[in-house]
């Protein structure tokens, strides 16, 4: 890799490369055992002696930062560097440039330890599926055909809207499998939810708007909309759902979880999800439907969507693959009405001109193929029998100290605790005792935006085999109650 150093004028060359490199140590560009260039090669760039570059490499090595290896070069030390605190990005922390007022107090809401790898022997963690149990072997060869026709030059840049093919698939799938009334024009191929989300509140939204949300909800959708300048207002939900009569008047979007709230769980049922798509015709507000996971179901008839009772273009629908496939394939979609898609695939543009091609093409041949359905059908069996087994233990063990919320779908339930467990810091004092031993798992403030949400646990069962579930609940919620 060749290393950047710039020379100023004709004094202490040498001087100059010197602190260059020592800095590209410190700041770990150059990491300890990478070769240095060649002096040959280097004072040929930067058009010095080449005595200059051996003078200065001369240096590096007496003050500990370099080995020299006869005929070899000269090398990173691999330990014992000098230590030195490594440079911020400017080499100062004291720039004048400062966020817009409103980031000031947003922040993710994931953190690495909350969605990344982990090694805790039961994981509960909600919203994570299986990867061991992804097809990988029928995904490759999609994948690699699309990378050897971008190695040939058949794929240039793409439609911001999405490639026709995943588009048509996507219509399809979705028209089947959750009666969306859609095709392929309608559809947007994104990043992901959050982004779909995103380029909604672009398109929809100016500062100051107001969007309500579920309260408790989902909370990244919160901060995509706090981060457009909006006014985000939490409605509550109780059993059926959103409370519609709640909601502000001068609400200029709505945004849910009808099938499975987040992270409560339940469906909204038919007269509420009617009640609010006439709130929205009333008020001429937008109501943006996140499918997120209602592909697994297991029991009940499937819920109809918002998006499929609409009548009137009030409903915009979004989903993604990354329960049903893999996070990090970084694959999502919206379905909206037709005033608004040209502008949203100008936003979509705006914002990074189009989702990995490759990636699309293959995943349109992995949904035409039918591997998708064949995968839905094999995870749909294996949450069902993961679903069951956390559902029955909770309610037959541990009764005592947890209330189920019911719930027949996604990947996810949540339970109220009870009890001595009923106090938030005698919880959140349990939930450290169960990462300690070895258990990842979220309490309901953790990954709801209300922080002060109904003490409760959010148990996924994404991540976790069936005969793993009674002990990792054992290690959370103690010893169980006898059945």
């Amino acid at each position: 890799m060749d290393v950047h150093v710039r020379l100023e004028g004709q004094r202490d060359l040498s001087g100059q490369i010197y602190r260059q490199l020592r800095t590209a140590i410190h700041d770990g560009l150059l990491r300890p055992g990478e070769p240095l260039p060649p002096t040959r090669e280097l004072s040929r760039r930067l058009a010095v002696a080449r005595n200059t570059v051996g003078v200065a490499y001369e240096r590096l090595v007496a003050e500990g930062y370099a080995d020299s290896r006869v005929g070899s070069g000269t090398y990173v030390r691999t330990a014992g560097l000098p230590a030195q605190e490594a440079a911020t990005a400017t080499g100062t922390t004291g720039s004048g440039l400062r966020p817009r007022a409103l980031w000031a107090g947003l922040s993710p809401w994931t953190t690495p330890a909350s969605t990344g790898p982990t090694t805790a022997a039961h994981d509960f963690r909600a919203g994570l599926p299986d990867a061991r149990l992804f097809p990988y072997d029928a995904w490759r060869p999609l994948i690699a055909r699309e990378l050897r026709l971008s190695a040939d030059g058949a794929v240039g840049y793409g439609d911001p809207a999405g490639h026709a093919g995943l588009r048509a698939a996507l219509s399809r799938h979705i028209g089947l499998s959750r009666g969306v009334r859609t095709g392929p024009d309608d559809v947007l191929v994104t990043t992901s939810t959050q982004q779909a989300l995103d380029l909604v509140g672009r398109v929809l939204l100016e500062p100051g708007d107001r969007v309500a949300v579920e309260e408790p909800g989902y909370p990244p959708a919160r901060l995509a909309f706090l981060a457009q300048g909006a006014e985000v207002t939490g409605v509550p939900v109780d059993a059926e759902g959103l409370l519609v009569d709640t909601i502000p008047p001068d609400t200029r979007a709505v945004y849910v979880t009808p099938a499975h709230q987040f992270p409560l769980g339940m469906p909204m049922s038919l007269r509420r999800r009617t009640a609010l798509l006439r709130w929205a015709r009333r008020h001429g507000a937008a109501v943006i439907e996140d499918d997120y996971d209602s592909e697994f179901r297991f029991g009940g008839r499937p819920v109809e969507t918002l998006q499929s009772l609409d009548q009137d273009g009030h409903v915009i629908y979004v989903g993604s693959f990354s329960k049903v496939m893999l996070p990090s394939l970084r694959v999502g979609f919206l379905v909206a009405p037709a005033p608004l898609r040209s502008a949203l695939r100008t936003a979509k543009y705006a914002a990074d001109w189009h989702t990995a091609v490759p990636t699309q093409a293959a995943l349109a041949r992995f949904v035409d193929d039918g591997l998708l359905a064949r995968h839905i059908r094999r995870m749909q069996h294996t949450y069902a029998t993961r679903h069951q087994a956390i559902t029955r233990a909770l309610t037959e063990h541990f009764a005592d100290v947890v209330e189920l919320v019911p719930s027949a779908a996604g990947l996810h339930v949540t339970a109220f605790t009870r009890g001595h467990l009923a106090d938030p810091k005698a919880l959140a004092a349990q939930a450290r005792r169960a990462r300690a031993a070895g258990v990842a798992v979220h309490t309901l403030a953790e990954v709801s935006a209300n922080r002060s949400a109904r003490p409760g646990f959010v148990f996924g069962y994404g991540s976790i085999e069936a005969p793993d579930i009674e002990p990792g609940l054992h290690r959370v919620l103690g010893p169980p109650q006898d059945g």
